[in-house]
């Protein structure tokens, strides 16, 4: 596109070559003068007038919409403190379980005898590994909260497993301190054993049902598996007889003692003293006549004797 102005006091001409850009611009610009002139003719007829292009129509629409959008802003508000305080409810909440989670895993620590600072609960567990940051990953309102519901079920997981795992060791606890293990004395030797022997008193063969601990008199007896008394008197033979339950089919008996400690339905626990050894009933010096009963069954009580406690 070119422009030619003609001078008429010279006669010349002048020539410009406008390029693509500069005729865009020159285009655009004789397009809006004329939308200019317009717009400038209705403001002067305004103000002349007396006429407002703000008309009270507008206005009132103006206003409805300020409303509206205050309204919607302020129940924005009001449902960002609402999720705001479910929140703080759930870590709340979470906080607690956090809390019965260590009091437990302390209790666990305790009866699982570990090493100090092997597991310690009042401590954060450590953590590390190199960053790796996501890009462009903003956390949501829902996705956030439902982080919080997935770490509240893994919680709650976690609880379940170590309640159960509690329970187990509990009876487990139960099983060792009713295994029947160990000596029925805390000082004293094996003076007879199980099985066919002479008769002390009428020096013939017989059966001896039980096992022989001498020591002195007034030595401790210890219950070798805990249990409930069952017996705790004078019996024939026997003289102080102190027999325990332990439960799965086993039974102990001590005999001649010079005096029982427990009465009938006491609950014993292992290595607990029980009676004191004598020379009472059927005896020829201070000792403790040790029998086990299995399935009410005298068995010998040698293997019982020499096994380790669990």
């Amino acid at each position: 596109m070119k422009i030619i102005f003609i001078s008429k006091r010279h006669g010349g001409t002048k020539t410009i070559t406008l390029g693509f850009w500069s005729k865009t611009f020159l285009i655009a610009g004789m397009l809006a003068l004329p939308l200019a002139a317009v717009t400038l003719i209705a403001l002067q007829w305004s103000v002349k007038s007396g006429h407002s292009l703000l008309t009270q129509d507008v206005s009132k629409t103006w206003e409805q919409t300020l409303t509206a959008q205050q309204l919607e802003i302020e129940n924005t508000r009001n449902e960002a403190q609402s999720k705001l305080e479910a929140l703080t409810l759930r870590v709340a909440e979470l906080q607690a379980r956090l809390v019965r989670l260590d009091a437990l895993g302390e209790r666990m620590t305790v009866a699982a005898k570990l090493e100090h600072g092997e597991f310690d609960f009042s401590q954060p567990p450590a953590l590390g590994g190199p960053s790796e940051e996501l890009d462009n990953h903003n956390f949501e309102v829902a996705t956030f909260m439902d982080m919080i519901d997935e770490l509240s079920f893994k919680i709650e997981d976690r609880q379940h497993q170590l309640q159960t795992l509690e329970a187990l060791m509990a009876n487990q606890k139960v099983e060792e301190s009713i295994f029947v293990a160990g000596r029925p004395i805390t000082k004293g030797y094996l003076s007879s054993r199980y099985g066919r022997r002479t008769d002390p008193f009428s020096g013939r063969v017989a059966w001896h049902a039980g096992v022989d601990f001498a020591g002195k008199d007034g030595s401790d007896i210890v219950a070798v598996a805990a249990g409930v008394v069952t017996w705790s008197a004078e019996r024939y033979g026997y003289g102080n007889l102190v027999e325990i339950n332990h439960g799965n089919g086993f039974t102990t008996r001590y005999a001649h003692c010079k005096e029982n400690l427990v009465k009938i339905g006491d609950v014993v626990k292992k290595g607990q003293l029980i009676a004191l050894m004598g020379s009472s009933g059927r005896s020829t010096g201070p000792h403790v006549h040790f029998e086990v009963y299995k399935h009410g069954r005298a068995v010998d009580p040698a293997s019982y004797i020499r096994r380790a406690s669990r």
